[in-house]
């Protein structure tokens, strides 16, 4: 839950007053076009940003006075796959498992049991920087999961994959929710959203400009589908962007 959570950067009003109301146990879709604000969000929600004004919770603890339980709660899993592509699969899941603490037997005995579920028990001894792009983010997925956390942040668990790799993810989500787990999920993918999500928020210059569950959005705007939906509310236009600054790590 948040409560008029803004961030600045600058001058530049990235997130502005956004109130948010994830209930328990559900998929919430949290979409927008780029730019909009949902990173920045994901963001501060995860601890990796602070906020510049605003209040929020997360699984019950303060974002700001209680960052360290909220990071026992919270899984997130980056569009940009964070694994060591010359560690097997199973050397990968050990070194970010220690890194929350987890002990060896427990931590061992959690890695076979989201290899069985993710079904990459045959290949855990192998190299992930041989993996497919799908293999690779299962592993990622798993990462996320090793401490089973209340809250799962997924930003973009689909991109690039193949169809197969995408089938699979949806179902891991859907099986993720039965087990009780909330999931956050920012998708670019309109056709996901609605299928995957039980509420989407949509976001655009750093506010919320509308909610709802897709039916009732789809009734709303009376459109087939969600990508419908999302032009009607944030626009047709392009939303290219450039900078004059090089970043470091830029070829």
């Amino acid at each position: 839950m948040t409560n008029g959570l803004t961030r600045r950067f600058g001058d530049f009003t990235a997130v502005d007053h956004v109130n948010l109301r994830v209930g328990k146990g559900i998929i919430f879709g949290f979409l927008g076009p780029n730019g909009a604000g949902k990173s920045t969000t994901i963001r501060m929600l995860s601890t990796l940003l602070s906020p510049s004004s605003g209040t929020a919770t997360v699984a019950g603890f303060d974002l700001v006075h209680e960052s360290a339980e909220v990071r026992r709660k919270i899984g997130l899993v980056a569009e940009k796959l964070i694994l060591y592509p010359r560690l097997t699969a199973v050397e990968n899941l050990m070194f970010f498992g220690r890194m929350y603490g987890m002990q060896d037997d427990l931590l061992r005995k959690r890695i076979d049991e989201l290899l069985d579920m993710v079904y990459l028990t045959p290949f855990k001894n192998k190299l992930v920087g041989g993996f497919s792009s799908g293999m690779r983010q299962r592993v990622n997925i798993m990462r996320g999961l090793l401490h089973n956390p209340e809250i799962l942040f997924l930003d973009e668990p689909t991109n690039a994959l193949d169809p197969q790799s995408v089938r699979f993810v949806h179902d891991l989500v859907k099986t993720l929710k039965a087990q009780g787990h909330t999931i956050i999920l920012t998708t670019h993918v309109m056709e996901e959203a609605d299928e995957l999500s039980d509420i989407i928020e949509i976001i655009d210059h750093g506010r919320t400009i509308d909610r709802g569950t897709p039916r009732e959005l789809k009734d709303k705007f009376n459109a087939d589908n969600m990508l419908d939906v999302f032009l009607s509310l944030t626009g047709r236009d392009l939303r290219d962007s450039a900078s004059d600054h090089l970043f470091m790590g830029m070829r």
